[in-house]
């Protein structure tokens, strides 16, 4: 079965095609970022349930930029002892481990002022955030390139920068929310102008695997399309970034007929067009489903989210339907 095989990208070997998608806990009660018992419990057992590959949930690069006000954080050299922990958990239990970086943009709910490429609020109900200056978005795209530096220091195998969801680095890429005048806005060249020098400034001290998640459909019929995306890919691979991670949507609000798979054709798509490895993710639930994605080389890896919420040895579970070799920790040789 294609999906227990190993794969290796940019010298890291996954021991299979099972990634346990990034997906925000809030569970930093106390508001400082900083790795909580939760997280120590929550994605350790992952591995436990051998998945291939764990990515840590969004991270902030600012404390301006969380989602709210209780997301993880890696804007201080603080949060590294507490994600150096996790990792070693992790590794403890044999998968690899990966952390999206992250700035949440205009969506951030939190008190005091919020910054987007444009002054254009989400939706009427949500806070009018202010344009950034020249001076924000070097600022900014340093705090990407310092979180990367922690995130090596805190010995992740990978990382991945959370370009979609209509967060920062997805508002700076769409027509929709970024209306700027200067170098970072108009064409697509300078939409993409943020995202790549963020890349370009992380690649000079990272030479490990590099992820990027895009919502590769924006659901507007003034926004990027599909073309966009395959362009954008073209420039990420040329730029050294290893896999594409395609999801979509929430870039405005919009209605989405979403159904098991619906976005399994956009990784596809970038994959076939752009030559680049990709993800697929999104309701992605059953083991002959993610074997199909893989077997049919839709995309190199499988991203789950709630399937592993609701069993965290979904791995198990697959590998029995499929009648697939799958190794048990050594503690649970006896049960599995």
């Amino acid at each position: 079965m294609k999906l227990f095989s190993p794969i290796t990208i940019n010298g890291m070997t996954l021991k299979n095609r099972i990634v346990m998608s990034p997906m925000c806990m809030y569970s930093c009660v106390d508001q400082s970022g900083k790795v909580q018992d939760w997280h120590k419990i929550h994605y350790p057992a992952r591995a436990v349930g051998q998945v291939g590959l764990i990515i840590v949930e969004a991270s902030a690069v600012t404390a301006q930029g969380r989602i709210s006000p209780q997301d993880l954080g890696i804007w201080s050299d603080e949060h590294i002892t507490g994600l150096k922990e996790l990792v070693g958990l992790v590794h403890g239990q044999g998968s690899k481990i990966a952390i999206q970086l992250a700035h949440a943009g205009r969506k951030a709910v939190l008190e005091g002022p919020i910054i987007a490429p444009s002054a254009i609020p989400f939706n009427d109900s949500s806070k009018t955030p202010e344009a950034m200056s020249l001076e924000q978005v070097r600022a900014t795209q340093q705090a990407f390139v310092q979180a990367a530096q922690r995130a090596k220091a805190a010995g992740f195998d990978a990382l991945e920068l959370h370009g979609a969801h209509g967060y920062l680095i997805n508002e700076f890429l769409s027509p929709l929310t970024n209306h700027r005048t200067d170098v970072y806005g108009g064409d697509r060249d300078n939409r993409y102008r943020f995202l790549r020098e963020i890349i370009d400034g992380i690649r000079a001290s990272w030479t490990g695997p590099l992820f990027v998640r895009i919502s590769a459909n924006e659901y507007h019929p003034e926004g990027n399309q599909i073309e966009d995306f395959i362009y954008f890919a073209e420039q990420m691979k040329s730029q050294g970034i290893d896999l594409i991670d395609c999801s979509s949507g929430s870039v405005v609000p919009a209605s989405i007929h979403a159904y098991p798979g619906y976005q399994v054709p956009l990784a596809h798509t970038i994959k076939a067009s752009a030559g680049i490895a990709t993800g697929a993710v999104g309701m992605i639930t059953t083991p002959e489903q993610a074997e199909e994605i893989i077997s049919n080389d839709r995309a190199d890896l499988v991203l789950l989210g709630r399937e592993l919420l609701r069993d965290p040895y979904w791995p198990r579970t697959a590998a029995k339907q499929l009648n697939a070799e799958l190794a048990a920790p050594k503690q649970y040789q006896r049960g599995w």
